[in-house]
């Protein structure tokens, strides 16, 4: 590097390390908060996942990155002295299983949908390739504690599964639901209307409380809730292009007042309106 552009590198650096940007860039927010029983919540900022405690060892999910899957690694052997047995992965995304080698090099198996393992190997995502895989459905069992890992259907991805776990009561659903808050933003990734039974699928299933990949946890009626959003969006928008109309006529008309009230409404309703006419156009050409 030449000597002047060194100086301004320095100069910037210098700048840049004073600034709101870069404070708030070092600050992640982590916890782990108590669900039910052995059940645990784990939060990396806007991420989460939980994990189960046995007798035998620990079942973790999403990693979510490195550097949070090391520091819960860190927290599991402080807080519990039990070995990480198991990985499971929600889906394919790497915002949420980025990281998994910390677990994978530290003994756990880890566990996919076959098709989020085609997807890590195709894509390269920067994570464990799964060890065991499933179709439908598998069930994982440790220390006298069971799981059952249930694949849902394209909707948000074509590999997405939720994790039960009967003897709380509880269920980790990730991206597909949010409780009282809309989808986020333009619906990246997504099938409809495969998303709203995926939910339906949901709403079959025996539990209680309700743990999404963001946000707050909820109880099984919020997965209604959600699945009616979806339903109200996609019934609206696939009529407007059926109509003729356009995206920008879209926002305008379709406003949905119904679910006003819904966490960032305001934000992403006019985004949620455009994914779905691009996902609708994509996925249901001919209609």
């Amino acid at each position: 590097m030449i000597p002047w552009a060194r100086s301004v590198f320095i100069i910037l650096a210098i700048l840049m390390a004073g600034s709101p940007a870069a404070a708030q860039l070092g600050d992640t927010k982590r916890s782990i908060t108590p669900i039910a029983g052995d059940l645990y919540r784990f939060q990396n900022n806007f991420h989460f996942s939980v994990f189960l405690v046995t007798e035998e060892g620990v079942i973790v999910t999403d990693p979510i990155n490195a550097e949070a899957a090391r520091w819960l690694k860190d927290q599991i052997a402080e807080r519990f002295g039990k070995p990480i047995r198991y990985l499971v992965y929600s889906h394919d995304h790497r915002d949420h299983i980025a990281g998994g080698e910390v677990f994978a090099e530290a003994g756990a198996v880890v566990v996919a949908h076959e098709r989020a393992k085609e997807v890590i190997i195709g894509e390269q995502r920067p994570t464990a390739v799964p060890d065991l895989t499933f179709s439908d459905r598998m069930t994982l069992t440790l220390g006298g504690k069971t799981v059952e890992l249930i694949y849902v259907g394209p909707g948000h991805s074509d590999n997405s599964v939720v994790m039960l776990f009967p003897d709380e009561q509880a269920l980790f659903a990730v991206d597909f639901i949010t409780v009282k808050r809309l989808p986020f933003r333009t619906l990246s990734d997504s099938y409809f209307p495969q998303w709203i039974d995926a939910i339906r699928l949901v709403e079959t299933i025996d539990f209680d409380i309700l743990v999404p990949g963001h946000g707050p946890v909820g109880v099984k009626a919020d997965a209604a809730d959600h699945r009616a959003y979806l339903e109200a969006l996609y019934t609206e928008v696939l009529a407007a292009l059926r109509a003729g109309k356009t995206v920008a006529e879209m926002k305008t008309a379709i406003t949905l007042d119904a679910f006003k009230d819904l966490g960032q409404y305001e934000a992403w309703r006019e985004e949620n309106i455009e994914g779905m006419a691009a996902n609708i156009s994509l996925h249901r050409r001919g209609n």
